[in-house]
C-alpha cells in the first residue's frame, strides 16, 4: 500500500462505529510522520522507566491511567522519562476522554515534532476502532478486472474475457433488484486472513458502467441508492466464457475454489452461448451458494441419495437371488 501517514488518519471520513473523532493539539510538523504498523500500544511500562522492548513503531495510546501518571512525573520534576519517550520516531500519541496532556508533555512533543491528537471516545472503545480501521487499511489487496454485485446478499464477483458480456449481465441484474457493488476495477482486500472485501477501485467511477452501445451509464441516478453498495464481502466467483463444444462442463455441482489473497473462494464456470438466461443462472448460483452456507449441499444430497438406492437395489437383488437359490 502507498504511505500512509498521522494526516491521512485524521482526514479519514469514518462514520458511525468507524468514527475515531480525532482532532490535532500539538506537533502539527509532525503529521507527516508515517503510520506503518495496524496495531496501538500503551505506553504504561515506558512511563515508570522500562525501555526495553518499546514498541515505539506503534500509535502510542494515553487513557487516564497514563495521564495520571504524566502529572505524578511533572509535579515530581521527573521529565526525563517524557523525553525519552518522545525521542523515538513515535508515529503519534493519542489521548481519549478528551484529556489535556500536561504543559511539560506538550512542550516536549512539541519540541520534539510528535504530533499529539485527542479524541472524546473511551479508551477501550478507541483502541477497538482504531485497530479496526487500521486492519482494514494495511490489509493485503489486488485489484481484479471484472465486475463485482450482491444478488440475494451474497458477493459475486463476475469475470470474464472483454466483450463476453459481463457489464450487460450485471445490468440485468440491477433490473432485477440487485446491486452494484462496482465495475470494471475492482479492489479486493484480505481483513484479518478471514474474509475477502470488494469495493470499487477509483471512487469516482465505481458505481458507473459502460455499456457497448450506450457508453458510460450513471446506476445511482438510473436506479437510485438502493441500487448501490460501497462495500461487500465476497463469497462468490463467477467465471464467464464463450460456449465450447468440446469441453465438458460441470452437470453435477462439484465443489471448485479459486485462491485470492491466500482465501479460498467458491468458484463456478459458466458457459455463453445465444438462448442461456445468464442472469437468471447466476441468482440460482447465489441461493445455492447461500444453502451451502446454511449446510445443505443439492449435489452431495443427489451423490448420497443415488448412492443409497444403488445400494437398496444390490441389496434387494441379492436378497431374490439368495432366495431364488435357497428354493
Amino acid at each position: 500500500m502507498d504511505k500512509f501517514t498521522v494526516l491521512d488518519l485524521l482526514q479519514l471520513d469514518l462514520k458511525e462505529h468507524d468514527a475515531l473523532n480525532l482532532k490535532c493539539m500539538a506537533g502539527r510538523t509532525g503529521l507527516v510522520r508515517e503510520i506503518t504498523l495496524p496495531e496501538i500500544d500503551r505506553p504504561g511500562l515506558a512511563l515508570s522507566g522500562f525501555f526495553e522492548n518499546f514498541a515505539f513503531q506503534r500509535i502510542q495510546v494515553f487513557g487516564r491511567g497514563e495521564n495520571a501518571y504524566l502529572k505524578k512525573l511533572e509535579n515530581e520534576g521527573q521529565t526525563d522519562t517524557i523525553g525519552r519517550i518522545l525521542s523515538h520516531e513515535i508515529p503519534c500519541c493519542i489521548f481519549t476522554f478528551n484529556i489535556n496532556p500536561t504543559q511539560a508533555f506538550f512542550r516536549i512533543a512539541e519540541k520534539a515534532k510528535c504530533p499529539i491528537l485527542q479524541t472524546d471516545l473511551p479508551s477501550s472503545e478507541f483502541s477497538a476502532r482504531v485497530m479496526r480501521v487500521l486492519s482494514n487499511i494495511f490489509a493485503p489487496n489486488q485489484t481484479i478486472h471484472g465486475v463485482f454485485v450482491e444478488v440475494f446478499g451474497v458477493g459475486i464477483l463476475i469475470k470474464g474475457d472483454s466483450g463476453v458480456g459481463k457489464s450487460e449481465i450485471a445490468l440485468e441484474l440491477i433490473e432485477r433488484g440487485h446491486r452494484l457493488v462496482a465495475d470494471d476495477a475492482i479492489n479486493i482486500r484480505c481483513v484479518s486472513g478471514n474474509y475477502l472485501l470488494g469495493k470499487g477501485a477509483s471512487v469516482v467511477i465505481s458505481h458507473h458502467m459502460e455499456i457497448r452501445g450506450l457508453g458510460i451509464i450513471n446506476i445511482t441516478h438510473l436506479f437510485g441508492v438502493g441500487a448501490i453498495r460501497d462495500e461487500k464481502k465476497l463469497e462468490l466467483v463467477v467465471q464467464l466464457e464463450e460456449w465450447d463444444s468440446k469441453k465438458v462442463y460441470d452437470r453435477i455441482g462439484s465443489e471448485e475454489s479459486i485462491d485470492i489473497l491466500g482465501i479460498k473462494v467458491p468458484f463456478v464456470i459458466i458457459p455463453v452461448k445465444p438462448g442461456r438466461n445468464i442472469p437468471i443462472i447466476i441468482e440460482t448460483a447465489a441461493m445455492n451458494e447461500r444453502l451451502k452456507r446454511m449446510g445443505y449441499d443439492s449435489a452431495k444430497e443427489f451423490s448420497s441419495n443415488v448412492m443409497n438406492w444403488l445400494e437398496t437395489k444390490s441389496a434387494r437383488a441379492y436378497f431374490l437371488e439368495e432366495k431364488h437359490t435357497f428354493k
